[in-house]
């Protein structure tokens, strides 16, 4: 009932849709030629990301970290795998969900990873991929997502690396629980 008086309300001419500007919105204070211009290294990772894809979570090599931007809606997950035995990253992965920037700070990044031991990829920052990929102020969160990625994966996969506690022998740990018992 209500939403019927709202239908027959009359929309003044100022308000009707305009055909020429087609169903996209353009946003307040932009001129209708205006358009926002990327680096072209952001336009070639956008188009052609690279290392897209996951592996397997429960692989014992493999690290997943997992953020988001709640602000934006934009979430990235990115996968490391290391060689065990010479503790480099051999591979990467990432897939994200979000604008144009997030995603080409995610391939950036996986290329930045890639090679590196764990303790020189948690060196990478944002700023190195924002320089980089010439990112604007307003896109900034992109690149600090993919610094929190490449942290959280470092960091699951230090957490489920499980370090036996050495022991010393039998008698030395029978002693041992004796002594504190």
């Amino acid at each position: 009932m209500f939403a019927r008086g709202l239908v027959k309300a009359a929309i003044p001419a100022s308000r009707r849709f305009v055909p020429a500007l087609g169903a996209r919105q353009i946003a307040p204070g932009l001129q209708l030629g205006a358009k926002r211009l990327y680096h072209e290294k952001v336009i070639d990772h956008y188009s052609n990301p690279r290392n897209v894809g996951t592996f397997d979570k429960n692989l014992a090599d493999v690290g997943t970290g997992l953020v988001g931007a709640p602000a934006c809606g934009d979430v990235m997950r990115l996968q490391i795998q290391v060689d065990e035995e010479t503790g480099l990253i051999k591979d990467v992965k990432f897939k994200t969900f979000g604008c144009g920037s997030a995603i080409a700070s995610s391939s950036f990044a996986t290329e930045m990873v890639k090679g590196k031991t764990l303790d020189e990829a948690l060196k990478i920052k944002n700023t190195a991929i924002a320089k980089e990929l010439s990112l604007p102020p307003v896109k900034l969160h992109c690149s600090m997502l993919a610094e929190d990625a490449i942290k959280s994966a470092v960091k699951d996969y230090r957490s489920r690396r499980v370090t036996e506690k050495p022991t010393l022998g039998p008698e030395a740990d029978s002693a041992a629980s004796t002594a504190t018992a």
